[in-house]
């Protein structure tokens, strides 16, 4: 792979607005270099017969289907609360009213 340019690493810095000095950015060319040397050697690795995946192990969904059954009525949710009001839990008011 060809070796990135300083006014290649100087452009990135631009894209991502980071602010790189001179050395920096001689720094910075060699080392993205050697970054994605190494990347490109991992892309050697698999044969071509192998097709990409996120997993090397098959994954099901383990979550049960949805199932529609019936809830609480209003009363019965409320039937244990100290104090309701239309239908909803009366709680006591924390904030001034403006």
């Amino acid at each position: 792979m060809a070796a990135l340019t300083r006014d290649d690493v100087a452009h990135l810095c631009g894209l991502a607005r980071i602010a790189a000095t001179d050395t920096e950015l001689d720094r910075l060319s060699g080392q993205l270099g050697v970054i994605l040397d190494a990347v490109a050697g991992a892309g050697e690795v698999a044969p071509a017969d192998v097709p990409p995946m996120s997993h090397p192990l098959p994954l099901t969904n383990v979550t049960r289907p949805d199932v529609l059954r019936p809830g609480l009525t209003p009363e019965q949710a409320l039937a244990g609360a100290p104090a309701s009001e239309q239908q909803r839990f009366r709680v006591p008011r924390i904030l001034e009213q403006d």
